[in-house]
C-alpha cells in the first residue's frame, strides 16, 4: 500500500478507504522500519496491534508508573494472559479480568456472551480448570429520554451472559449493576472469571525456551476463521457513534459456547499430554486482534520469530490474508508445540474430541512454526504477505497524552430532612441501584459445578469451594461507584478498591489480590486523560495502604494481577463518568466458616462499626430524593479502613459472628434493611440512631445524614454469649463498637432516635418495593 511520496491527506484517505484506523504518523512509522512500502496485510496487522486495545499506547507508563503488582503470594503478575495467585502450598486461583462493552452496546446479547466467551478462555490457556465468573455491569438511566435503548441493552447484555454461561456449564457467582444516563450512548460490560491450577501444571501464554532451536509447531485450534469480528480493536479504540452502529455489527464476534465446552474438555487432554510428556508448550487463547496478535506475542514473548502460511489455516472460502490474519473469530486456541507430540495433538482435537463433527470446518491445524529469528512472516497462495520485525510489531507505541482537570461546579445541597422516613427509605430500596438483583442472578446457573457456598443475593461477595476434598474457599466480589467518580476520580477509584475489599471481607474471606477493568473516555481529550490518571493514582494509593493481612508490619501492598483499560467509552453526547471496576478475590482457609448477610435469630444484638461521617456526595439518598449529586464525597481512612476489614475477618474465623453486611450505596438505612430482606426474611430490626456515632466533627448529625451517609463499615450480627468476645476484637484495632439494636421476631424495620421512631416499616412491604425496583427498570 503507498504510503512512501504522499502527502499526510493522500496517505489518511488511502487507509480509511482501506478501513485502516491508524493514524498518518503511525503508518508513516511503519514504512521507516520496514524502508519500504508496507503490504495491506502489514497495515491490517499493525492497526490491530497498535489499537489502544491491543498496545495500551496511552495507559502503558501510568500502569507501570502506580500500580503495584508484586506480592509474596503473587506466582504471576499482570504479563500474560490471567493473573495467578496462591491459594496454599499446592493450589492457584487464576483470575482475568476484562471489557466487552462497545460490542455490547451494539449487539448487547452477542457482544456480552462473547464478553463471558473471551475471559474464561484467558483463565482455561493458562492450564486452570474455570471455576466461576462474574458480571459488573453499567446501563444507561432506565426513566430517562432513551429508556428504551437503555432497557434493550440490559435485557439483551443478561440474556447474553446466562445463555452462554450456562450452556458452556460455568456458573456465576457474583457481579454488580449500576444505571446511570452517563451510560445511555455506551454501557460498560466488565467480566471476570476465575480458575484453580496446581502450581506445578501452570502453562505460560508464550513460546518455550527450546521453541525457536527445535522448530516447534504454531498449532492453531477450533471455529475455522472467518471474517466475524473483524476490526474488533480498532472499534474499542474509537468512540460510539449512533451513524456508524450497522458497520460496527460486523466487528462483534459470534459466540458458540457448546463448542467451547468441547475445547475446554480437549483441552483438559492436552494438558495431561504434555504432563506426561514432561514437555513445556506456550497456550494462548484468540480473542482481540485475533490470529496475528495471538501468534506474534507469543513468539515475540519467547524472544523468538515465526513463520505462518496462511494457506494451511483452516477457514472459510475466499477470504483475503488481511482478514485471516486479524478477524476475531471465537472458540480459538494457538499451541506452540514440539514437533514430536504433532500428531497426538492433532488426534485429540480432530479425533478423540471430533472437532469437526461438532462445529463445521472447527479442527486443529499445523499453520506455522517458530524459529530462531526475529521477524514475524506470513505467506498467502505463495507470496510473501507479511514480514516484519516481531518486537516491533508486538512493542506498539507510546503516546504522552495531554491532562488537565474538567471544569465542573460542584456543592453541598441545602435540603430539609424528611418529615417521612418510612417514604424515603421505601423509595431507596425500590431505586435500581439499590433492589434486589434477583432479577437478574435467578437466570444464572450457580450450581452447574457444584461448588457453590454463597450464591449471589446471600452475602456482600460470592464464594465456591472449588476443588472436592480442600476445605478452602474462593471469594469474589467486584466494586465501582460512577457517581464517586463523577465528583472525584481520585476518591472514585480509591472507594472502589475498599468497598470490593469489604465484601470478601464481610464473609469472612482475606482479601488476597484484586483486579482492575479502568473505564473511561477518550484519552486524547485531556480531562479523559486526567481522570483516568486520576482513578488510577487512587486505586494505588488505596492498594498501598489497605495492606495484604498477614503482611501488614511489612506494609505490603495488596497486588493487582490482571486487569484492563477500556478507553474511548463515549459518544457525542459525552463520556462515561469515570469508572475504575475493581475485583476482589479472596481466600478462606475453610470455606464452612463463611457468613451471609440475613438476620439469623431474634435477641441477637447488632453492632455497627464505621463512624458516620457528612460523605453524602453522590450517594443514593441524594439522587432519588432530590435529584442531585452533592460534593462530599466518601473518601477512604486506611487505618480505620484497614482496621475494620480486619477485625471482621478475625470475629468471623473466630466465629463470633451470625451475619455481616457491609455499608455502602444507600448507607446504613439499606444496609440494615438488606440485611432483614435478604432470604428468608423471617427476621426484624430495631435500632437506636441515639447509639451511632458521627466522625470527627460530625458527632450531632442530622439523622438523615446518620441513616444515609455512604461512609465505610459494617452491621454486625453477633452470636449469643460472643458480644464480649467480639467487643474485645473490635477493640483491639481501635475500633468502638456501638451495640444499635438487636434482631427482632417481628417482622419490621424499626428505626428510632430517642424515643422517636423515625421508621417503621413492615417487612412485607419493604420487601415488595426491594423486589419490584430492577424489574421495574428493565422491563
Amino acid at each position: 500500500m503507498k504510503i512512501i511520496g504522499l502527502s499526510d491527506p493522500e496517505v489518511q484517505a488511502e487507509l480509511r478507504a482501506a478501513g485502516i484506523g491508524m493514524s498518518v504518523p503511525e503508518a508513516r512509522s511503519i514504512a521507516e522500519v520496514l524502508g519500504r512500502d508496507p503490504t495491506l496485510t502489514e497495515l491490517f496487522c499493525y492497526d490491530a496491534m497498535w489499537s489502544e486495545h491491543c498496545s495500551y499506547k496511552s495507559s502503558r507508563a501510568t500502569l507501570k508508573e502506580f500500580l503495584p503488582s508484586d506480592g509474596p503470594n503473587v506466582v504471576m503478575g499482570p504479563v500474560e494472559d490471567s493473573g495467578i495467585v496462591a491459594i496454599d502450598d499446592k493450589w492457584c486461583v487464576v483470575i482475568s479480568h476484562e471489557s466487552h462493552n462497545h460490542p455490547s452496546q451494539i449487539l448487547p446479547n452477542e457482544g456480552a456472551a462473547t464478553g463471558i466467551g473471551g475471559i474464561v478462555r484467558d483463565v482455561n490457556c493458562m492450564g486452570a480448570t474455570v471455576v466461576a465468573t462474574a458480571d459488573p455491569l453499567r446501563f444507561g438511566d432506565p426513566y430517562g429520554p432513551k429508556a428504551s435503548r437503555v432497557r434493550w441493552v440490559a435485557e439483551g447484555v443478561v440474556d447474553g451472559i446466562w445463555q452462554y454461561g450456562n450452556a458452556l456449564g460455568v456458573p456465576n457467582i457474583g457481579g454488580d449493576i449500576v444505571f446511570n444516563e452517563s451510560f445511555d450512548d455506551n454501557c460498560l460490560v466488565n467480566v471476570v472469571s476465575l480458575g484453580i491450577v496446581r502450581r506445578d501444571q501452570i502453562i505460560r501464554s508464550r513460546a518455550p525456551p527450546l521453541a525457536g532451536e527445535m522448530g516447534y509447531d504454531v498449532i492453531l485450534i477450533g471455529k475455522p476463521t472467518d471474517s466475524s469480528g473483524l476490526g474488533g480493536v480498532t472499534f474499542a479504540s474509537e468512540a460510539l457513534r449512533e451513524e456508524d452502529e450497522e458497520t460496527n455489527r460486523g466487528a462483534v464476534q459470534i459466540p458458540d459456547p457448546f463448542l467451547k465446552n468441547v475445547l475446554f474438555k480437549a483441552n483438559g487432554d492436552l494438558f495431561r499430554l504434555v504432563r506426561e510428556e514432561g514437555v513445556e508448550i506456550g497456550f494462548k487463547d484468540l480473542g482481540g486482534g485475533g490470529f496475528t496478535c495471538a501468534a506474534s506475542e507469543m513468539g515475540s514473548a519467547g524472544g523468538f520469530g515465526m513463520e505462518i502460511n496462511l494457506d494451511d489455516m483452516h477457514k472459510a472460502a475466499d477470504l483475503p490474508p488481511e482478514v485471516l490474519s486479524i478477524a476475531e473469530t471465537q472458540e480459538r486456541f494457538l499451541i506452540i508445540s514440539p514437533p514430536h507430540l504433532r500428531e497426538r495433538i492433532l488426534k485429540i482435537y480432530n479425533d478423540d474430541w471430533d472437532l469437526p463433527n461438532v462445529y463445521e470446518g472447527a479442527r486443529a491445524s499445523v499453520v506455522g512454526r517458530i524459529n530462531s529469528g526475529d521477524r514475524f512472516t506470513v505467506t498467502y497462495k505463495g507470496e510473501t504477505v507479511c514480514d516484519v520485525p516481531i518486537q516491533h510489531l508486538t512493542g506498539g507505541i507510546r503516546y504522552s497524552r495531554m491532562e488537565a482537570p474538567p471544569i465542573i461546579s460542584l456543592a453541598e445541597p441545602q435540603v430539609d430532612e424528611p418529615a417521612d422516613f418510612n417514604e424515603v427509605l421505601l423509595k431507596i430500596l425500590r431505586s435500581p441501584n439499590i433492589a434486589s438483583r434477583e432479577h437478574v442472578y435467578r437466570y444464572y446457573d450457580t450450581e452447574v459445578m457444584g461448588n457453590a457456598a454463597i450464591r449471589p443475593g446471600e452475602a456482600d461477595a460470592g464464594l465456591i469451594a472449588p476443588v472436592r476434598g480442600e476445605r478452602f474457599g474462593v471469594a469474589l466480589a467486584t466494586d465501582s461507584n460512577p457517581f464517586y467518580g463523577r465528583i472525584s476520580p481520585f476518591w472514585g477509584g480509591a472507594t472502589a478498591v475498599a468497598e470490593a475489599m469489604r465484601n470478601v471481607a464481610a464473609i469472612g474471606a482475606v482479601p488476597s489480590t484484586l483486579t482492575d477493568c479502568l473505564n473511561y473516555g477518550n484519552p486524547e481529550k485531556p480531562e479523559a486523560f486526567w481522570e483516568f490518571r486520576e482513578g488510577v493514582k487512587g486505586v494505588a494509593e488505596a492498594c498501598r495502604n489497605l495492606y495484604l493481612k498477614g503482611y501488614q508490619d511489612q506494609q505490603q501492598a495488596v497486588p493487582i494481577v490482571s486487569g484492563n483499560v477500556s478507553f474511548y467509552n463515549e459518544s457525542p453526547a459525552g463520556s462515561v463518568d469515570p469508572s475504575p471496576v475493581i475485583a476482589c478475590v479472596g481466600i478462606m482457609k475453610d470455606a464452612a466458616r463463611a457468613v451471609t448477610m440475613h438476620l439469623k435469630a431474634a435477641g441477637d444484638r447488632l453492632y455497627l462499626i464505621g463512624p458516620r461521617y457528612d460523605e453524602l456526595g453522590g450517594s443514593e439518598y441524594y439522587r432519588t430524593i432530590f435529584g442531585v449529586t452533592g460534593a462530599n464525597v466518601p473518601i477512604v481512612r486506611y487505618e480505620l479502613e484497614r482496621n475494620m476489614i480486619y477485625a471482621v475477618i478475625d470475629a468471623i474465623d473466630d466465629g463470633l459472628l451470625a451475619a455481616a453486611h457491609d455499608i455502602s450505596n444507600g448507607g446504613l438505612a439499606a444496609s440494615l434493611a438488606e440485611m432483614a430482606l435478604t432470604r428468608p426474611a423471617r427476621f426484624g430490626l430495631e435500632v437506636d440512631l441515639n447509639l451511632v456515632h458521627g466522625g470527627e466533627g460530625d458527632a450531632c448529625m442530622r439523622s438523615d445524614r446518620l441513616l444515609f451517609s455512604e461512609s465505610s463499615g459494617f452491621v454486625l450480627e453477633a452470636l449469643p454469649g460472643k458480644e464480649e468476645r467480639l467487643e474485645r476484637i473490635l477493640k483491639g484495632y481501635g475500633i468502638d463498637p456501638m451495640p444499635i439494636g438487636r434482631v427482632t421476631a417481628r417482622r419490621r424495620i424499626v428505626i428510632k432516635r430517642a424515643d422517636k421512631t423515625l421508621a417503621d416499616l413492615d417487612l412485607d412491604e419493604a420487601g415488595s418495593a426491594w423486589a419490584a425496583g430492577l424489574p421495574e427498570a428493565m422491563r
